[in-house]
């Protein structure tokens, strides 16, 4: 079965003018316009094609890559702005769509936000949705103190950063930690530090305690190495001087 929204492996039915019916299970045959077609292609290949519905609802299959897929989070601009919702740039022919009810505030054509993606399960049309809490979150961490994870910084608060963890929690980057620039709708790798009793979850750009150290030593012996031994730094450098010569804090 095909799946509304996600990279699908689909089987090529049959051929048109226009282009290939690929079999999409109980949502029937999905069309590939002749342009997405990879090549040579015949029937009862394999295609690997992502689905979504067309500007007339109708489900479509094509090799364009977006931003996102169904279930992920994406930092994305704001294309067009009508009376209904906000349209976003994600990579397809059609933009994504956000209602007014899935904004915080009025969205701006030529900002850029970060939103949910999702399927709405009465319509089978994919849009998205910038109360990124309320998607995610909703089932128990079950992080690692220093497991890697991929972080999308999304909103900047007194205390620090918020990001998305992995597309499927939020946790927090304290201001204290971080001796680097970021920016918002920025990926970078991070680590867990701990999952609160609560459910909280603070993260780092560094591994922590004594399993971090080993990588701050290979930071310090890469620099020395590439400096014929010597490096401008003592116990008085500031915290950017030191991120800006060895990445670490």
């Amino acid at each position: 079965m095909a799946n509304i929204g996600q990279y699908n492996s689909l089987i090529v039915n049959r051929f048109v003018d226009f282009g290939a019916y690929l079999d999409g299970g109980v949502h029937g045959e999905i069309l590939m316009p002749k342009k997405y077609l990879p090549q040579p292609c015949a029937e009862g290949d394999t295609v690997l094609a992502f689905v979504y519905t067309d500007s007339e609802d109708r489900l479509v299959a094509t090799t364009e890559t977006p931003a996102a897929q169904v279930g992920q989070c994406a930092h994305l601009k704001v294309a067009a702005v009508t009376t209904v919702g906000a349209f976003l740039e994600w990579g397809l022919l059609k933009d994504l769509f956000v209602p007014y009810q899935q904004q915080k505030l009025k969205m701006e054509k030529g900002r850029w936000y970060t939103v949910y993606i999702y399927l709405d399960k009465l319509t089978n049309r994919i849009a998205a949705s910038a109360k990124i809490e309320d998607f995610l979150d909703t089932t128990p961490p079950l992080f690692a103190p220093n497991e890697a994870v991929d972080l999308l910084v999304y909103e900047q608060t007194d205390l620090g950063y918020k990001a998305v963890i992995n597309h499927t929690h939020t946790g927090l980057l304290y201001a204290n930690e971080i001796f680097r620039t970021l920016r918002i709708g920025q990926h970078v790798q991070g680590f867990v530090k701990k999952v609160r009793e609560d459910e909280r979850i603070d993260i780092a750009l560094q591994k922590q305690g004594f399993i971090g150290m080993d990588d701050v030593s290979k930071s310090v012996l890469n620099a020395l190495n590439k400096s014929d031994g010597f490096l401008a730094l003592t116990d008085n450098s500031t915290p950017e001087s030191i991120y800006l010569a060895l990445g670490i804090s």
